[in-house]
């Protein structure tokens, strides 16, 4: 097989809709039912880092359209070319907990891969012009609701504020995160980031 025909593949964004197939015939299951199989469980860590991201882009005016690049050396890019990285953390999980969990985001510099060549950088940095922490800001188990925007609070910050820490590089806890910015409700994310233009 040559080499040209081994290229990046474009994400098409799906409906839900599409068919699984076997011997050329539809069957009884669709994409939809994949994705409610797979991600349902909106507290589960893999799936709410998604989801903030999500949420987020929509904030933003974006994600209506287009598709999440799971490879991208970021997470989402505004209109106007600002890069962001998106970490999410949640004081609840899907899972039976003794405590409430602790507050604290990695923040690593990292290497950077570019989908369409397959080269990795050798230098590692923080591939975003800010960082947006997104909490699930909820304690109460019976009523938790990702879904609910109010119960989400927002961190913008500026990467180069990250790189001049003398703290830890590699993680920031809530406490220092609400020492260097304070918290947006969903509803003011969009102005805030316009700020950091």
């Amino acid at each position: 097989m040559s080499e040209d025909k081994l290229g990046r593949l474009v994400a098409i964004r799906k409906t839900g809709m599409e068919p699984f197939r076997s011997r050329n015939e539809d069957v009884d299951f669709d994409v939809l039912s994949f994705w409610q199989w797979s991600v349902s469980d909106l507290l589960s860590n893999a799936t709410r880092g998604r989801l903030a991201e999500y949420i987020i882009a929509r904030a933003l005016g974006l994600g209506a359209e287009d598709v999440r690049n799971e490879w991208a050396p970021y997470d989402l890019e505004t209109k106007s070319g600002i890069k962001i990285e998106v970490k999410s953390a949640a004081y609840l999980q899907s899972w039976d907990q003794k405590r409430l969990s602790v507050i604290s985001f990695e923040v690593p510099k990292t290497r950077g891969w570019d989908p369409d060549t397959g080269i990795m950088e050798t230098e590692a940095k923080r591939q975003a012009d800010i960082y947006i922490f997104a909490l699930l800001n909820h304690v109460d188990k019976q009523t938790v609701d990702p879904l609910n925007l109010d119960q989400w609070r927002f961190y913008v910050l500026p990467t180069e504020i990250l790189n001049k820490r003398t703290r830890s590089q590699h993680s920031i806890t809530l406490r220092s995160l609400q020492n260097l910015c304070s918290a947006v409700p969903y509803a003011e994310l969009g102005q805030v980031v316009e700020k950091c233009e």
